[in-house]
Order: structure tokens, then sequence, then C-alpha cells
């Protein structure tokens, strides 16, 4: 099972810098010209990061123009690894913007990822969905997303997605959910490979693991663990599934959507800073204080040693 890793905020040195005991990256200090830099932070891997990734959520209810990303960017950018279109926003936007936020990105060494969009592309045929990859591409997308909750395809089908993303010279990103798992068990236990319908949470995990681990296997960069089921619509969060999933799959292609600050101080407080997250744009600050060790709730400020 992965460790947990408690943080602490280290003795200041000039950069600060920490071997990991796993044998992992370095830990980076912040830069020499920050504010107060004779108080210690916990350092950071340096980007391109595999572990202690934060995924920021760019235009969907709100509008991201370029000089708004610019202000983030300049200001937080170093905490930043990648920028996620929703719903399709980009759709709605001039050509020439989403290309100044997608080159932005990248001269901040973030990358750009498509979001949930791919259902609404596929219901129109595979021809167009080949073209939508190509015209991510165009835009300077990184990564094309795809959320395989909403797309009712067998899992070769799924699969066949993932290798024409990777063919294109994009990642590929599927999206997974606990809540579309069970539901699916309790309704359509044959379509979903003859899971036992009478333990739809145990199965549901169960089933939501071999689906990444077949992602995975097929090409997939990283697999993104939809909140809904597990931090959001419940009455309990199902931290068991937390469990298992990095118990078998480990922290480094697994990112768990936390759209709670609530959510993510959990996430730092058990698993440490090298879970991978994605956040809205506007808790990063309070996210990378966590990270950094400057900030936290009374349920992680424990974890400090000052």
């Amino acid at each position: 099972m992965e460790s947990r890793e408690h943080y602490y905020v280290v003795r200041p040195q000039q950069p600060v810098r920490e071997q990991l005991e796993d044998g992992g990256m370095a830990r980076i200090g912040m830069p020499n010209d920050r504010n107060f830099y004779f108080r210690g932070l916990n350092g950071w891997p340096q980007r391109p990061r595999i572990r202690g990734m934060t995924e920021v959520r760019g235009p969907f209810s709100s509008l991201m123009a370029p000089s708004n990303l610019q202000d983030v960017l300049e200001t937080m950018g170093q905490f930043m690894d990648g920028l996620r279109f929703s719903g399709g926003s980009f759709s709605l936007m001039p050509h020439d913007i989403v290309r100044q936020l997608t080159r932005l990105a990248h001269n901040h060494d973030v990358y750009v990822s498509s979001g949930g969009w791919a259902d609404h592309v596929l219901a129109q045929g595979p021809s167009v969905f080949r073209q939508y990859v190509q015209e991510c591409k165009d835009l300077g997308f990184d990564a094309i997303e795809v959320n395989t909750d909403l797309i009712c395809l067998q899992e070769e089908d799924l699969l066949r997605l993932i290798r024409t993303i990777k063919s294109a010279g994009l990642k590929a990103r599927p999206e997974l959910g606990i809540k579309s798992a069970e539901d699916g068990i309790i309704h359509h236990s044959n379509y979903l490979g003859g899971f036992d319908a009478r333990d739809p949470e145990s199965e549901g995990v169960n089933w939501v693991i071999r689906r990444a681990e077949r992602f995975l296997e097929a090409g997939a960069d990283a697999v993104l663990i939809d909140s809904d089921g597990i931090t959001e619509n419940v009455g309990n969060w199902r931290t068991d599934v937390i469990a298992r999933v990095i118990e078998r799959l480990g922290l480094e292609k697994i990112m768990f959507e936390a759209a709670d600050p609530r959510v993510f101080e959990w996430f730092i407080q058990n698993y440490g800073s090298k879970v991978n997250l994605f956040v809205d744009h506007s808790h990063l600050l309070q996210l990378e204080g966590l990270r950094s060790g400057i900030r936290g709730g009374r349920s992680v400020w424990g974890h400090f040693l000052l």
C-alpha cells in the first residue's frame, strides 16, 4: 500500500533541498527572490512532475481571458502543472483567443487539457471525433480527456479512443467515477462484465480499478477520478474507495478531483503533498499553502514542525 507522507516545514537553506526517502525526485525549494525567504518551506519537485501535481480548472462557468490567466501564471504559475478547460467552453471562443491561452500556459511550463467534451463529439460519429482530436492539437492542447462515464461504449471501443488520441501525439486522460460504476452494476451487471449486483459498492471499486488498469495498459497517461459519489453528492465520504484505488494503482498515474477545500485538505493530511489533485483556480493559493506548509486548519496543523 502507498505509504502516507507526513510533511513538515524544513529549516531554511540556500536553496532548500531534501532527497525523498523513497528514492523519488528531490524536493526543490522556492526561488530565492520570494518574500520571507528566511522562513523555510516544504520543498517542491521540479516540473514536469509525476507526483504532487496540481491541475487547475480554467474557463467553464466563469470567463478566463488571456489577461486573467496571465495574472494567475505570473503570481502562482510555479505551482500549476496543468490547465483544464471544461464542457467544451473553448468551442465558444475565437480561435486566436484559445491559442493565446494555450501559448501562455506553455510559456509557464503548464500543459493544457481539453477537459470533458469528448462524449458530445462522439455522438456525431468517429470521424468527427478524429477531427476533434486534430483541432485540439492545432489549438495547442496537450491532452484530451475522455469522460468514460458519459460514453456508452464497450471497453474495447474506449481503448481504441485512447489509441486514437495517442497516435495524434497527444496525452490521453480518461475519467472514471465510482457513482456511475455502482449504478451501472445495479442496473446493468451483465453489460459491465458479470459483476455481483448484490454488492455494488465493493464491485464498483473493483470495476473502476480494473478499467483504470486497462486504460493505462492501452497508453493512457493518467486516469482522473471523479469526486461524484466519493466526496461529492454523498452522505459520508467514501475514503475506502480512495484507499483502494491508491493501494492498487499508486499515486503517479492517478489524479483526484477535489473541488472543495475540505476535500483537498483531507487528501494532504492523509496522503501528503505527493497526491495529484484537480482544483478550481480560485483554490490554487489555498492548496499550495497546504503543500508548502505555511497554513492549514486544525486537522493538518499537527503535521507541521515549526
